[in-house]
């Protein structure tokens, strides 16, 4: 009698789309390129893609109160000190000759 086969789910799920030749021919090119196959480079490049999207929609969430001194300190100037004096003094990477 033989053991029961037991199906594994898969780790990956399908996600279909639709695209023409020349970007899937561009695709297969750069993937090969960083010696990646085409799955792991397209998720790769979404995954970033979705990271990145994410990231600029930080929420930052306070009561009125919190809020207030928040905004207190960002309007506030800062307070004078050696750093800041050196900074001012320094001039900018584009202005170095």
């Amino acid at each position: 009698m033989t053991a029961p086969s037991t199906r594994r789910a898969p780790r990956r799920e399908t996600l279909n789309i639709r695209i023409r030749r020349s970007d899937r021919g561009l695709i297969d090119q750069a993937a090969r390129a960083v010696g990646k196959n085409r799955t792991d480079f397209v998720l790769d490049a979404a995954r970033k893609a979705a990271e990145e999207a994410l990231l600029d929609r930080v929420v930052f969430t306070a009561d009125r109160t919190a809020f207030a001194k928040f905004r207190a300190m960002l309007d506030a100037p800062p307070l004078p000190n050696e750093r800041l004096r050196k900074a001012m003094r320094t001039p900018a990477p584009w202005d170095r000759g």
